[in-house]
């Protein structure tokens, strides 16, 4: 109550000053009391949030007035107030600004700008009045996104309008700190020129772009390179301007920061230093890591940081692990080493919170110790996978975020452990002595599973835990810009299925066995991936049948396209769970009759799904290819970024990384990796076994990689417009399901 009455005094504040003060620019704040003529500077610029605004909303954001006020105490807030035709947003910072501007469109505009899709074609030309005011208040200071895998698995080749996209949708959705990893290579790549490295030696070292984010956590090294300096000089204009843009809405730029990862030879190259072999990451050779307690750590790092400040400007949170995924200590007192590398961080940064990920055994009892825990923050990845956590406890009442890893390796998968959010993050963050301080969302790429990154986004800024039911009946109607039974009712059955898989093992769904190395007892593609389906299967295809019914005036949307193509995507993928152990069957009983006859449906229904994929342009792998082959400087070099960006969804790696776990971690059913990889490699398995079953003799053996590694290396080009009616194709998939039950 005593909350509420203070916004509302502060609202009717700045209304009187505004009223007063006679001649004010639209998007400019009066001065809070006093008789001055001359007016006061605002809280601060709110010019880069209208042109957010322009750029989403085009000429409809001339409707807006933005009001900058300062952040009180209690931190970041808006309102929303106005008439038809004229809405104001006041809020704490140009992002803020964004926020309460993307909370009208979606509560009483009515319409949805996702990640991916939106319904902005059913935007009134006059935007509606708001009802009294629209208020909310941030509940956590930190609002963190982007996993350090996102680069590489969400693509990392993309164009800086791309990415400006991506940081409007954030700022609109409530997020104020953004992990900016493009151009991480360049402050390597100068400071380290410093300590007796030559520029070729280095871009040697330097993996291409999509692989640089397991190079960052000290994984991997000289993957696809050798890149060029043109490459590397236009990532850091790239990263540059990502920041920039993020500074200028208010937004936090989180920038990789220094732990001691180092070329081979560095000990040898510099006396004093003390470097401890890292062994191997799933077959990789891992680089050294350079003692941070002796005497050259300090001088390297205050060279790293120099030259990362002096291209892209500066930032009070930098990420970074050490020892990730089994990295070893090698003697080193770890505890020594985490005060040390914050304290090279304290030097050149005073003040700057360190951000670790809360993944596995990370961070230990042991690191924590050794640093001056409120100046670290953890952004957690597994709030919601497991089950009986006690954070505070595990980490020695260390400030965290509650985070969300709901992808692994960008698969197109629907679902997520979305039921028990509101309730968790809401007992966690009122619970005596907590420590929980921000959100963290983190799936591996972004891009797919819009009502995640929604809901997720909505925690820090619900006074409460959030009705599911209500929340994805609003979200259905918003979606596709209107209100309807049918579309209503398939998110019912996708809120049922998908979206209410349980903690306890798993934090993402099943990905697809289309997907998997051919074999009979598949289960998953991936091998870390849930071998089993999380939820009931059937809520998949009776989503599809009712957006089938939405009403014709909401198909047009660019939302209902995008998520008519995934349901029936994921509807059809989910069918082949149900379809290899009768294969399997079938075979093992030596049926050859009924072994065909199911074998021309697995194919019929690969065929039928790279049709689907391949009639929206955000399931298509040609454009993935064009963008990494534009950044090439020469043609060796556009070959090489190619692979990079083609093994990255395949192989991942060399033989040994690929048959040591990594290979189709990232799979994803895309136009292109399942007409011309997926569909040819089980065509090829089961004519093995079909010529087996004719003629007693054994299959012959096949090299999967071999072949996997040929695709990978290939230069193939792939459409990059869609083809096909996506209505008709995914009506398709409903008619085969229903023809083949899978009871």
């Amino acid at each position: 109550m005593g909350s509420r009455l203070i916004l509302r005094c502060r609202h009717v504040l700045v209304l009187v000053v505004l009223v007063v003060t006679a001649a004010v620019a639209p998007d400019a704040l009066s001065p809070r009391g006093g008789t001055s003529s001359s007016a006061a500077a605002p809280a601060f610029d709110p010019a880069p949030a209208r042109a957010s605004l322009e750029r989403l909303l085009s000429s409809r954001a001339r409707q807006f007035t933005l009001v900058p006020v300062e952040r009180p105490e209690s931190g970041d807030y808006f309102e929303v107030s106005g008439e038809a035709g004229r809405i104001q947003v006041q809020g704490t910072s140009p992002a803020t600004l964004l926020a309460g501007a993307g909370r009208y469109l979606e509560r009483v505009a009515g319409v949805d700008i996702g990640w991916p899709g939106d319904s902005l074609g059913r935007l009134p030309a006059v935007l509606p009045a708001v009802p009294g005011t629209l208020t909310r208040s941030a509940s956590v200071p930190h609002r963190y996104a982007l996993n350090d895998t996102d680069e590489g698995y969400s693509g990392a080749y993309r164009d800086f309008e791309t990415y400006r996209r991506d940081i409007d949708l954030m700022a609109l959705h409530g997020v104020n700190e953004v992990f900016v990893p493009t151009g991480a290579e360049y402050p390597y790549y100068r400071a380290l020129q410093e300590f007796g490295y030559d520029a070729a030696e280095l871009r040697d070292w330097i993996p291409a772009p999509g692989h640089q984010a397991w190079w960052l956590l000290q994984n991997i090294s000289g993957f696809a390179g050798p890149v060029s300096e043109q490459l590397i000089e236009g990532r850091a204009a790239l990263g540059a301007r990502i920041a920039r843009q993020l500074r200028s809405l208010g937004m936090t730029p989180v920038l990789p920061g220094y732990f001691g990862t180092v070329p081979p030879g560095f000990a040898e190259r510099n006396p004093g230093a003390v470097t401890v072999p890292q062994g191997k990451w799933v077959e990789f050779e891992r680089p050294d890591w350079l003692n941070p307690t002796g005497p050259v750590f300090d001088r390297l790092a205050a060279a790293y940081y120099r030259v990362q400040r002096e291209r892209f400007g500066d930032s009070d949170m930098f990420k970074m692990d050490l020892l990730h995924e089994g990295g070893a200590a090698g003697g080193v007192d770890v505890a020594a080493a985490a005060g040390a590398v914050q304290r090279a961080l304290e030097a050149s940064h005073p003040g700057a919170t360190w951000v670790l990920l809360g993944w596995q055994r990370n961070p230990t009892p042991k690191l924590l110790s050794g640093v001056d825990r409120e100046r670290v923050l953890i952004v957690d990845g597994v709030s919601d996978r497991y089950n009986g956590l006690d954070r505070e406890k595990q980490w020695n009442s260390t400030p965290y975020a509650f985070g969300t890893i709901p992808n692994f390796g960008g698969h197109t998968s629907i679902g997520a452990n979305t039921a028990l959010w509101g309730e968790r993050f809401h007992t966690w963050l009122t619970k005596p002595g907590s420590k929980l301080r921000g959100i963290a969302y983190l799936p591996e790429a972004t891009g797919g599973n819009p009502a995640v990154f929604e809901l997720f986004t909505e925690l820090a800024w619900e006074p409460g835990p959030v009705d599911q039911r209500a929340w994805f009946a609003d979200y259905a109607a918003r979606r596709y810009g209107g209100a309807d039974p049918h579309a209503a009712a398939a998110w019912e059955q996708l809120r049922l299925g998908p979206y209410s898989t349980p903690a306890g093992t798993w934090g993402d769904p099943q990905d697809s066995v289309f997907a998997a190395r051919p074999s009979l007892t598949a289960t998953t593609a991936a091998l870390w991936s849930p071998p089993f389906s999380r939820y009931d299967a059937t809520t998949v295809e009776r989503a599809l049948s009712e957006l089938l019914r939405v009403a014709p005036a909401l198909r047009t949307t660019d939302a209902y396209r995008h998520d008519l193509v995934d349901v029936a995507r994921q509807a059809l993928t989910n069918r082949g769970r149900v379809l290899l152990p009768r294969i399997k069957a079938a075979h093992d009983a030596e049926d050859l009759e009924r072994f065909r006859t199911l074998v021309r449906e697995w194919n019929s229904h690969l065929e039928l799904l790279g049709r689907l994929v391949g009639s929206d342009r955000r399931f298509m792998l040609g454009p993935w290819l064009e963008s990494a082959r534009s950044r090439g400087a020469d043609p060796a070099e556009r070959d090489r970024l190619e692979y990079d960006v083609r093994s990255i969804l395949t192989t991942w790696g060399g033989r040994g990384p690929s048959e040591g776990g990594l290979r189709d971690y990232a799979n994803r059913e895309w136009d292109g990796l399942v007409r011309d990889l997926y569909a040819p490699r089980w065509a090829a398995y089961f004519a093995s076994l079909d010529t087996a079953l004719a003629t007693g003799r054994a299959p012959v053996a096949v090299d999967w990689f071999a072949k996997d590694d040929a695709w990978a290396r290939d230069h193939r080009r792939y459409p990059t417009a869609p083809t096909g009616d996506f209505q008709a194709l995914a009506e398709e998939v409903r008619t085969v399901l229903a023809e083949a039950p899978a009871a």
